[in-house]
């Protein structure tokens, strides 16, 4: 029996295979070696080393080469234009409704006559003309803001800012009433009146009336408040009295109401003066402050003063305008509102 072959000698596991060495950080396409340290500088300011051009032995990035590449990166930011902001969406026009009235021939009614009649009346028997002082009424509107809701509440009308140019109309009038007054032609007499009756016009279907608010000197802005809602209310209604609309001895036309910022208003019969309401629009402003001149955005208002040149002198009309401006601005309404 032959022998036995001799078992197979196992060969030896291989030694395990030495790892290999670290590649060297490079930026990538240059394949040049960058430290950590730069490569952390680079990080934290914002540099592609990729963009950088190396000063160092065979184009190596060194540490200054990533602080003039930041450097000149933060120049050609400060010199590029800022970015546009994002315009606002365009306004779309209105979709008007054609009127009932075009192309058509109608009488006029006795309503429109009468107040052609009356304006083309004071408009021919007076020297009228007009003066326009800018008001800024930014403490007005925050207080009325602070205040209406509480307001309606306890007085049962909605607070606008109305009754703040009537409290300041009234209030200017005792101290200037040369602008409170009546021409008696007849008599060749000025009658300077004791009491402030407002005429407040009122835009209705019917056309243009001015209730009048009787006494409006001695009523606080709730009083105010409540004959203005009530007398339009009635104008509007057609419910309003003869007595309502007479008396009058000053007006006030809110023509600001339906935009425009101003207006020359026409001075109606047997008084020497109307005030003229502008809008109330945002816009930037000079403001004189404890700290020096800045400027602000500020809510801003024309008023507008016709009156007869035949008692009133520009001087008066610029002297009452410049009170009620004060008035105003000063906005010394917080205890009638119960701030």
């Amino acid at each position: 029996m032959p022998p036995a072959a001799p078992a197979p000698v196992a060969a030896p596991a291989p030694a395990a295979a030495p790892a290999a060495p670290a590649a060297p950080v490079s930026t990538g396409d240059e394949g040049a070696y960058v430290t950590p340290l730069v490569r952390k500088l680079a990080s934290e300011s914002g540099v592609d080393l990729s963009q950088v051009q190396g000063s160092g032995v065979g184009g190596r990035i060194r540490k200054q080469d990533v602080l003039a590449a930041a450097k000149a990166a933060q120049a050609a930011a400060a010199a590029a234009p800022a970015p546009a902001a994002a315009a606002a969406p365009a306004a779309k026009a209105p979709a008007l409704a054609v009127s009932e009235l075009r192309g058509q021939t109608v009488k006029m009614t006795r309503m429109r006559k009468v107040i052609g009649d009356n304006m083309m009346k004071a408009l021919h028997s007076q020297a009228q003309l007009s003066s326009v002082i800018e008001v800024d009424i930014t403490k007005i509107m925050k207080l009325r803001e602070q205040a209406k809701g509480a307001f309606l509440a306890r007085e049962g009308v909605k607070l606008s800012p109305m009754p703040f140019f009537v409290k300041a109309a009234a209030q200017a009038l005792k101290a200037h009433a040369v602008v409170n007054a009546r021409i008696n032609e007849d008599e060749g007499t000025i009658t300077y009146f004791d009491s402030e009756n407002i005429g407040i016009a009122v835009d209705s279907e019917k056309g243009l009336m001015t209730p009048v608010i009787k006494g409006a000197g001695d009523l606080n802005l709730a009083g105010i408040s409540k004959a203005t809602a009530d007398l339009a209310g009635k104008v509007r209604s057609n419910k309003i009295t003869p007595d309502e609309l007479s008396g009058a001895t000053f007006t006030i036309s809110n023509t600001g109401s339906r935009g425009a910022l101003f207006d020359t208003v026409i001075v109606p019969p047997n008084q020497v003066a109307i005030l003229g309401i502008g809008a109330t629009v945002k816009r930037p402003a000079v403001i004189e402050t404890a700290e020096g001149t800045v400027i602000g955005i500020r809510d801003m208002t024309y008023l507008t003063l016709s009156y007869d040149h035949r008692l009133v002198d520009g001087a008066d009309a610029a002297r009452y305008l410049t009170a009620v401006k004060a008035i105003l601005e000063a906005g010394e309404f917080e205890v009638e509102l119960g701030l």
